[in-house]
């Protein structure tokens, strides 16, 4: 019985590979510069052109839709509600801030210095947000995420008013909003470092799984409750901060891809977390291949495409959910 309720999932899973691999080509096949094999024609040779621009940029935003898919799945995991993700409940935020600091008092410093920083300020920002939004009435979940957009508004403000203070308005601009126009060889390997966290959040599914459950019923069934928020707290800090430094801020992945998965496999997050994960590359390369289309040759960035997309789609979630209820 269990092979053959399997395989709508498997089907699901071979439709979304294909569909993904689909999508690399075409981003690979897609851009201004001219493709020669030869390089003749003022044009840049087929193999630099792959290796310095489209490859990086291709894999550069599969990484990044797959981490922050798994990212916003395990907040949600946390907080025990579906409309909250990353971007919405202060982590990007955060991360945009540590940047800020680093910028002010550490100007020369690296990707990997901007990635620590950012990382812990994204750490600090989302602990606060749960110790908070525990606080709230359970018996009122669609106050979670509007808390998150307050408290991901006010943080973001914050940020906002330092860089309109020290001149980085503009700076801060690029950081907040996501774009995949200037990543090249040398500047996307730390988005690599998603391959760990999509693996490390497969590896504790089960317990995940359990943990959404509540914090009782996890601690009966011998979950050590306090140390997997922690390790969750990390993942998700870590590729919202990553993301953040190398593309800018991708709003709503987190929120969108999760429930979609969720309404098609179930909450077995064993099962559903590989899906996840090619749901977010999926969305977020669909999204750039979409903006490098919609004006060619010039582009959308893709942190405005979500911007569009996210937003209609979370107000169809809470509709739909308040219809059921």
């Amino acid at each position: 019985m269990s092979a053959i309720a399997d395989t709508p999932h498997r089907r699901v899973m071979i439709g979304a590979g294909l569909c993904l691999a689909l999508l690399v080509v075409l981003s690979l096949a897609i851009g201004v510069q001219e493709l020669s094999l030869s390089g003749t024609d003022s044009a840049m040779p087929f193999a630099d052109l792959m290796a310095i621009s489209r490859l990086p940029r291709t894999l550069a935003a599969v990484l990044c839709g797959a981490g922050l898919a798994v990212a916003g799945q395990i907040m949600q995991t946390l907080t025990r509600n579906r409309f909250v993700e990353p971007s919405t409940a202060g982590t990007a935020q955060s991360a945009a801030l540590g940047i800020l600091i680093v910028t002010l008092f550490l100007p020369a410093a690296g990707l990997g210095v901007k990635a620590l920083v950012a990382s812990g300020c994204a750490l600090a920002g989302t602990a606060l947000f749960l110790a908070t939004a525990h606080r709230l009435p359970p018996e009122q979940p669609h106050l979670v995420p509007l808390f998150s957009l307050v408290y991901g508004g006010v943080v973001g403000a914050a940020v906002t008013y330092v860089a309109w203070q020290t001149d980085l308005l503009q700076y801060l601009d690029i950081w907040t909003n996501g774009e995949f126009s200037g990543v090249l060889k040398g500047r996307y390997e730390l988005l690599f470092v998603a391959v760990v966290i999509v693996a490390a959040a497969i590896l504790i599914a089960d317990r995940l799984t359990i943990m959404a459950l509540g914090e009782d019923q996890a601690t009966s069934l011998g979950i050590d409750y306090r140390r997997m928020t922690q390790i969750g707290l990390v993942l998700v800090s870590v590729m919202s901060a990553l993301s953040v430094v190398v593309v800018g801020l991708i709003p709503f992945v987190g929120l969108v891809v999760p429930n979609l998965v969720s309404r098609i496999s179930g909450d077995n997050l064993r099962g559903t977390l590989p899906l996840v994960a090619l749901g977010g590359a999926i969305l977020v390369l669909a999204s750039d291949i979409a903006g490098r289309l919609m004006r060619f040759p010039y582009e959308i960035p893709v942190g405005t495409v979500m911007g569009v997309i996210g937003p209609a789609v979370f107000l169809w979630f809470i509709l739909r959910e308040r219809r059921d209820a």
